[in-house]
């Protein structure tokens, strides 16, 4: 019998969706570690070329748990997950993780990561590789500090300043979030983890980090770190623009709306007014008078000022109310 009341407040049946492209080597292997812990198993195999579809069938045989669906198309793990995320919710789930097939991710911690949703306090949860010291070390330099900044970006493009490594595949959602969830606006590549945090801060919903450390073995990651320095920098700007735009004037109009558009016309027109005297007296050879100075100075100061506040009242807006009882 699956360990799913880990808490008397349990959500309902946890599953787990793998998302499997040519992963035949580690399948099997990765769900004979699941299994004991949930009560169904979705394989969602992506059009491989390899021997995964038979992997998973096989799985499917000797166990009424495990389901399996097959992609005509490659959709990437993006579109694999929403597959079986869907999936999971109409066989019941309450609780759905995703895990990889690459066996990185080790099933002993999946309580620790359901708790949060079993426990109502969080509508999403991911793992942070970023609490263990000893783990930390071990992975590959590159992955660290590209990591680091994706992770700062992202803060700012979803608005959940209270979390950390945003790469991480390791998540569980409560299976009622997925309905809610807008197809569209999550990216099917490998954007797709950190484009669900965009669209969960566009529902205000509660997400919360769990320390899991990773197992890193000796396969190379499939995302490169040039591929994601170049593709999703862009991607959180224009999330960041649009979040903005959304919480603070579509859908609300708070304090932070006001500092935002204070600052940015005293920053706007400090520069414009500098710039501008410069280089007049530039062209006549006359320095700018104290006067002059000031009038560009000082809107610039304020300016600066306010913004920064919008930020703090920003970070202290992450969502604390769960939108899913």
């Amino acid at each position: 019998m699956a360990s799913t009341h880990l808490d008397p407040s349990s959500r309902g049946p946890v599953f787990v969706v793998i998302p499997a492209y040519n992963a035949e080597a580690r399948l099997e292997k990765v769900a004979a570690g699941v299994l004991p812990r949930v009560d169904g198993l979705v394989i969602v195999d992506d059009c491989s070329r390899d021997g995964t579809a038979a992997a998973a069938e096989r799985l499917a045989a000797a166990d009424p748990r495990v389901r399996v669906v097959r992609h005509a198309a490659n959709q990437g793990v993006g579109g694999a997950v929403l597959t079986g995320y869907r999936l999971a919710r109409e066989l019941g789930a309450g609780v759905v993780v995703k895990m990889d097939s690459d066996d990185q991710m080790d099933p002993a911690h999946l309580p620790a990561l359901i708790r949060p949703i079993l426990n109502r306090q969080a509508d999403y949860a991911k793992g942070n590789r970023f609490l263990h010291d000893h783990e930390l070390q071990r992975m590959p330099a590159k992955r660290r500090f590209g990591n680091m900044g994706l992770s700062f970006l992202t803060k700012l493009a979803s608005g959940y300043w209270n979390i950390f490594d945003p790469t991480n595949g390791y998540t569980a959602i409560s299976a009622a979030v997925i309905p809610l969830l807008d197809p569209a606006r999550i990216d099917r590549r490998f954007f797709f983890e950190t484009s669900l945090l965009l669209e969960l801060g566009r529902l205000r919903a509660v997400v919360q980090d769990v320390s899991i450390p990773a197992r890193y073995q000796e396969e190379q990651s499939s995302l490169s770190e040039w591929k994601t320095l170049v593709e999703f920098p862009p991607k959180l700007v224009r999330g960041f623009f649009r979040r903005v735009v959304y919480q603070y004037f579509l859908r609300d109009f708070t304090a932070v709306s006001l500092f935002l558009v204070a600052g940015l016309a005293g920053v706007v027109f400090g520069l414009a007014w500098g710039v501008v005297k410069w280089v007049q007296g530039s062209l006549a050879g006359v320095p700018a008078t104290t006067g002059t100075v000031m009038i560009a100075v000082l809107p610039l100061i304020l300016g600066m000022q306010l913004l920064l506040q919008a930020a703090v009242l920003d970070i202290q807006n992450v969502p604390k109310d769960v939108i899913t009882e």
